[in-house]
């Protein structure tokens, strides 16, 4: 019974690696994916413009996600959990919500708008060194000196990328940077105050609260400050047609695979997957948008090897690796970043 016990665990955590690596390579291509279902409606317009947008792609993909999280965690909405809540908590859960659902992908979105899959993926590598830092002033954590180092080196191999591929990095450097610079800002900012505020919170409120008011006030900005939204066409054929890619690959498949990961595997080995994220993202996106990233991939990807190395070297790895990946599920999302939804 022991044996069946240890073998069906040790059976278990290997299947929450190979999940834990199967969502990370799936939220990698989400912005890939989402730029080619866009040229794909660029390449077939309706009435003479494009209806598979970023932002219908954005709206109609949350709203779809409801039904499985609404399935997942709507015991979790019982009018006695909700009464539990305190008036400070639903302040911090909608700023949270703003901050995760319409700032971020709303920004995210302009920016793969404005610029390459590669150049947003290389902007967002400020996250990990911005939340140690304030994970360590307002999370009260101790500072991780080595994970430090780490992440600048990963930041500074994402530079020499960025800098190789124009011979004027301030050319190199537009609107669409420093929108994703903004969105990875927002996206730490809302990571914090989930983790300082939030935690007695029940796990299922958040995720339908925060895609609900997110996408609701996303969709009023763009109601009212945008002209180049066409909410009126999210029945269109070809975007219902197309929807389906973002919804089952980005949407079904990466959050089971993710949950899965969390369940089973390790945080240590969950860490190392989410750590090769961003350089996933770059080779998915030389295969799928044939993007070039330019003379400096080579030497900026050896630095962030690198830094993966030195990064992964400062953690307390004879602890950390026998924790469970769930209790560490808000720290490993943000190694993740932004996932497409």
């Amino acid at each position: 019974m022991v044996r069946d016990a240890a073998f069906n665990n040790s059976t278990m955590a290997k299947w929450g690696v190979l999940s834990c690596w199967l969502a990370v390579i799936i939220y990698a291509a989400s912005n890939s994916v989402v730029t080619m279902l866009v040229n794909i409606g660029d390449a077939n317009r309706i009435n003479g413009h494009n209806v598979i947008t970023f932002a219908n792609l954005l709206v109609l993909g949350s709203l779809i996600s409801l039904i499985p999280m609404s399935l997942a965690f709507g015991r979790d909405w019982e009018l006695t959990k909700l009464r539990g809540l305190s008036s400070r908590e639903w302040v911090l859960l909608t700023v949270s919500a703003v901050l995760s659902s319409a700032v971020t992908p709303g920004l995210y979105f302009f920016a793969l708008e404005n610029t390459s899959v590669t150049n947003v993926v290389i902007a967002g590598r400020i996250d990990p060194p911005t939340f140690l830092v304030l994970a360590a002033i307002f999370l009260g954590e101790r500072f991780d000196f080595r994970a430090m180092a780490g992440n600048l080196i990963i930041l500074v191999g994402a530079v020499v990328i960025l800098a190789f591929k124009d011979d004027d990095i301030g050319h190199t450097i537009g609107l669409g940077e420093v929108a994703a610079l903004v969105a990875t800002l927002s996206f730490t900012v809302s990571t914090i105050i989930t983790r300082t505020s939030l935690q007695t919170v029940p796990f299922g409120v958040f995720p339908i609260f925060r895609t609900v008011v997110g996408t609701l006030i996303y969709v009023c900005f763009q109601i009212g400050f945008s002209g180049h939204h066409h909410f009126g066409e999210m029945l269109q054929p070809i975007l219902l047609k197309w929807i389906w890619v973002y919804v089952i690959l980005i949407i079904i498949i990466g959050q089971l695979a993710w949950n899965l990961g969390l369940k089973h595997a390790k945080a240590g080995d969950v860490s190392l997957a989410t750590s090769f994220s961003p350089l996933a993202a770059i080779a998915i996106a030389m295969v799928i948008l044939n993007e070039d990233p330019g003379s400096g991939l080579i030497p900026g990807g050896v630095l962030m090897v690198f830094g993966i190395w030195v990064a992964r070297s400062g953690r307390k790895s004879a602890v950390r690796k026998r924790e469970s990946a769930r209790k560490k599920s808000l720290e490993l999302e943000k190694d993740v970043n932004f996932k497409g939804v």
